[in-house]
């Protein structure tokens, strides 16, 4: 058969998958129903495709070509609705908040959740590290390593010079229509930030002159509302983006590259999970059932494994929190936010610190001492600040980590071909992060709605459903 009859033969079986896809939302099939079915075929025809072809040859790339409207297209759908989501929910947060739980304190709890469960998860990091026994120096470079070392080098010139308060201003938006088109690695808590500081000027004129405040305030109910509808015909779609991301990461995914740096590909995913373990702990510990949680988190955390984006798995987190997991809007919004710029616990947390020690062995640096562990724990903790929440986030705080402790950049060059596989796993462990930060704040603070997450079946809105 001819690349072409391929092809075509490969369209209509898409096709025919999206078709089954549909019918289970005819016939009312429950949404994690329908996310784990597209996963299922997206692994399962992702396997069969790269069997039939083999991961370079031209059918397979032409195939996903196609299929990219799908997943692609979903994914620049959320994108699409993450600014404006940001800007109205976090303004309505502020406007909406309770006095017993009120912006200052919330935004702390969820802070310190953040950047606390980050430290964490850079000891896990360093701890799964030293027990693999992982060194830089057991890893041959070839040439696709030794450009990605290069290109990392080149980089290093934007994060050397940037010192803590340096970090801190970058935060701070000098023009927030330049931030709201992500423009910078910090556009995201930037946007945050100029989104708190109106809705506290708004509170401010709604004291002084209360005719102009309510007027300020039901204009943004509409637009949170009509935010609020866009962000749900975006997820009813969720399904038949897993279905084609899943597709492409299996079938273009070498088995060689696998098994060649198998072993750091398992020392990170048992890190990854030790740090999820330990969510769940800190629910269970705070009076929250893990898997209950687990039950409700579930559809989320597989758009955050199979999209590899943090910032874009922005309203489906929101929306999970808020209709699974009981947390008011106000703490969603904002831990869902926050969560995608700061604090992350696998890309700025896990992910730097493994490297670090690997890295340290090649400039004879004993990665045991106690010194170093210290040290590069709390590098890790404060420089998770502002890291994008998207694609090459992680190769950003990785830069900052390693240039910090004055260890050699390029060598992170070594893990690019497993570097989607192992991202996978980084960004549902981000997005677990931010949603655990958001319920437990909620919970600490008096404002959890136990009722909802008791029955968050029933709960869910029922147009994703």
């Amino acid at each position: 058969m001819t690349d072409g009859w391929w092809i075509m033969l490969h369209l209509v079986i898409i096709i025919a998958f999206i078709i089954v896809l549909y019918l289970m939302q005819r016939k009312h099939a429950s949404f994690t129903k329908r996310v784990f079915a597209g996963l299922g075929l997206g692994i399962g025809y992702g396997a069969v495709l790269q069997w039939l072809h083999g991961v370079d040859h031209p059918v397979v790339h032409t195939v996903n070509d196609w299929f990219d409207i799908v997943g692609g297209g979903y994914v620049r759908l959320l994108q699409m609705v993450v600014i404006p989501l940001i800007i109205v929910s976090i303004i309505s947060a502020i406007l909406n908040v309770t006095a017993k739980a009120g912006v200052g304190k919330m935004s702390a709890v969820i802070i310190g959740l953040l950047i606390g469960t980050t430290a964490i998860a850079a000891a896990v990091g360093i701890a799964s590290a030293l027990a693999f026994d992982l060194s830089a120096l057991d890893i041959e470079a070839g040439k696709q390593e030794l450009e990605r070392g290069n290109f990392l080098d080149s980089k290093l010139d934007e994060v050397s010079e940037m010192t803590i308060p340096k970090q801190v201003l970058e935060f701070i938006p000098a023009n927030p229509f330049l931030d709201m088109t992500g423009a910078r690695q910090t556009s995201t808590i930037a946007v945050v930030i100029f989104s708190a500081f109106a809705g506290i000027a708004a509170l401010g004129v709604a004291r002084k002159k209360p005719e102009h405040g309510a007027m300020f305030k039901s204009m943004i109910d509409a637009l949170h509302a009509i935010v609020m509808r866009m962000v749900t015909i975006v997820l009813r779609l969720t399904p038949y983006g897993v279905l084609a991301l899943m597709t492409r990461v299996v079938s273009t995914t070498t088995p060689g590259e696998i098994i060649k740096l198998g072993e750091f590909v398992l020392a990170s995913y048992v890190a990854l999970l030790v740090m999820f373990v330990i969510h769940l702990l800190l629910m269970a510990l705070s009076g929250v059932s893990p898997i209950r949680y687990v039950k409700g988190a579930l559809p989320a955390l597989v758009f955050a494994f199979t999209s590899r984006t943090s910032a874009g798995s922005i309203p489906i987190n929101v929306d999970t929190q808020t209709g699974r997991l009981g947390v008011p809007e106000s703490f969603a919004n904002f831990s869902a936010s926050f969560g995608a710029s700061m604090g992350q616990n696998g890309c700025a947390g896990i992910y730097p610190a493994m490297l670090a020690v690997m890295i340290a062995p090649t400039v004879g640096i004993d990665p045991a001492t106690p010194g170093f562990l210290l040290q590069l724990v709390a590098v890790v903790a404060v420089s998770s600040f502002g890291v994008a929440g998207v694609g090459g986030g992680a190769t950003f705080a990785a830069l900052i980590v390693l240039s910090s402790m004055n260890l050699p950049v390029a060598l992170a060059g070594l893990l690019i071909s497993v570097e989607p596989l192992i991202d996978m796993g980084r960004t549902a462990l981000n997005v677990n992060g931010s949603m655990t930060a958001g319920l437990l704040s909620s919970r600490w603070l008096g404002q959890w709605d136990k009722e909802r997450f008791l029955h968050q079946e029933a709960n869910i809105h029922d147009d994703i459903v």
